[in-house]
């Protein structure tokens, strides 16, 4: 038989040849790495009919017996079971990582061991939205516990190795590389996931994606499939991303990120170009809660964040992840581009959970302008703007906390049409200036024409007040 023997293979192909083998590291890490199983009992909210054999039937004591052990007529209830993978990153405390949805409703969770032994565990706490859990158990005897490293340094192309237990196997290696990084499959607002082509099947859920030093830099917990195998599309929840979020969990049981308070929306290439922006990048703000963080003017509606506490937001997504990392109360500087020009603000975040209890109770504090019977109407870009009177709040179901020009019909072959622009909506602003006749409008698309520009910034509130910026071609 030949041999090909390394030293004669050129020194490209020895580059891109993949580790020879990953025995060694598998062998240690293996015991780190758990499977959970998980049970619920679930009312299906159907109810058992009591089945009775014919009187004198030979088998009327077997029948009774059987069926009265099960309550007769009555609901019934079904025991729903689960299986994923975990792993341990604190030996001496028994505390184990996994997937929220692996062990999410479960009356009850038990964890198996690679030697076989098992152990309950206990719920320390949870989180949805990147979908981590961390469990702990009361270990009977030493634990083996594996590392967090650092997913920053991971590249596209490094080599990863997967170890869980597709459905219910037990430990099982796979090798692949990194495929993709920061990939957004819409399972959460903070999706910044590692794609990777290591075999993750179900059952994988949970478990830990390893660089070659054998730390976790990866949490498995999603993959691409029609048929619910493996197709070499596996997502994986980056250690940079996980470690604040098992951190907390462990420390309060709970999440608390921190909150900036506002709305936002993508820069598209429009939105940059009517902003004089040479890029299109940044999250546009599209409202602040009031109530919220920046409710003192230090953020305002039309400015372009581009900076955090010294992390760029490249895109919109970038913004909601790096704030929900950042400590609440902390004070943080945030670049925002004004009007044209760059500066800087200092804001003091909030608390994400209060979030919603600032949203539900904002009410408007502008004043809604003055009514009158028979409102002057202009028409312009395909759209034909008014006054907005009582009249026509009451006709557009508009709050009174909404001030600007009412649009009241809308070309449908228009650019404003193909923006999904509506009669019903306010323009509150264009270019970042306030308008509150059509008149205005009038004069402010004028403006924009003679200043050579091809698109109009429009600042639209809905009837309820909430707020969006859209361009609207000129041509």
């Amino acid at each position: 038989m030949l041999v090909a023997s390394p030293a004669v293979l050129p020194a490209r192909a020895q580059s891109n040849s993949g580790p020879a083998s990953v025995a060694d590291l598998a062998e240690g890490l293996l015991d780190a790495v758990v499977n959970i199983s998980t049970s619920q009992n679930v009312d299906s909210g159907r109810t058992q009919p009591q089945m009775r054999a014919p009187d004198g039937s030979p088998f009327q004591d077997f029948f009774d017996e059987f069926f009265q052990d099960r309550g007769g007529e009555g609901p019934l209830n079904r025991k729903v079971s689960s299986l994923g993978s975990g792993f341990v990153i604190d030996a001496e405390e028994g505390i184990i990582v996994t997937n929220n949805h692996v062990i999410e409703g479960a009356d009850d969770i038990e964890i198996n061991f690679a030697d076989g032994s098992k152990l309950k565990a206990e719920l320390v706490g949870a989180d949805t939205k990147t979908d981590l859990a961390v469990l702990k158990v009361t270990p009977v005897k030493p634990l083996t516990e594996v590392p967090l490293g650092n997913s920053d340094t991971m590249r596209i192309g490094d080599w990863v190795m997967a170890i869980g237990n597709p459905f219910g196997l037990g430990g099982t290696v796979t090798v692949g590389i990194i495929s993709a990084r920061g990939r957004d499959i819409n399972s959460g607002p903070y999706d910044n996931f590692i794609q990777t082509d290591a075999a993750i099947n179900r059952g994988n859920s949970g478990g830990p994606l390893f660089n070659m030093n054998g730390e976790v830099i990866g949490i498995n917990t999603a993959i691409i499939s029609p048929s619910g195998g493996s197709i070499g599309i596996g997502f994986a929840v980056p250690t940079e991303l996980a470690l604040n979020v098992i951190n907390q969990l462990r420390e309060f049981g709970e999440t608390r990120r921190g909150w900036l308070g506002v709305r936002i929306q993508p820069v598209t290439d429009d939105i940059a170009e009517s902003l004089g922006m040479a890029d299109a990048k940044g999250a546009l703000v599209a409202g602040v809660i009031r109530g919220g963080p920046v409710d003192d003017g230090s953020i305002e509606a039309g400015d372009v964040i581009i900076r955090f506490d010294g992390r760029d937001v490249d895109e919109m997504r970038d913004l909601p992840r790096v704030v929900a990392e950042s400590p609440v109360g902390k004070a943080v500087d945030v670049v925002v581009i004004r009007k044209g020009v760059e500066q800087t603000v200092k804001v003091t975040l909030g608390r994400l959970e209060d979030s919603d209890e600032h949203a539900s109770a904002e009410d408007g504090t502008d004043d809604g302008g003055g009514a009158v019977d028979a409102p002057e109407t202009v028409s312009v870009l395909g759209m034909t703007v008014a006054e907005l009177t009582d009249e026509g709040r009451q006709e557009f179901s508009i709050a009174e906390d909404v001030a600007g020009v009412v649009i009241t019909a809308v070309d449908p072959d228009s650019a404003a049409a193909e923006k999904r622009i509506e009669p019903g909506d306010v323009i509150v602003e264009i270019a970042q200036e306030t308008v509150s006749t059509p008149q205005d409008v009038a004069d402010r698309i004028d403006a924009l024409r003679q200043d050579g520009r091809r698109n109009a910034l429009l600042m639209l509130a809905g009837p309820t007040g909430e707020l969006r910026f859209v361009t609207v071609r000129m041509d």
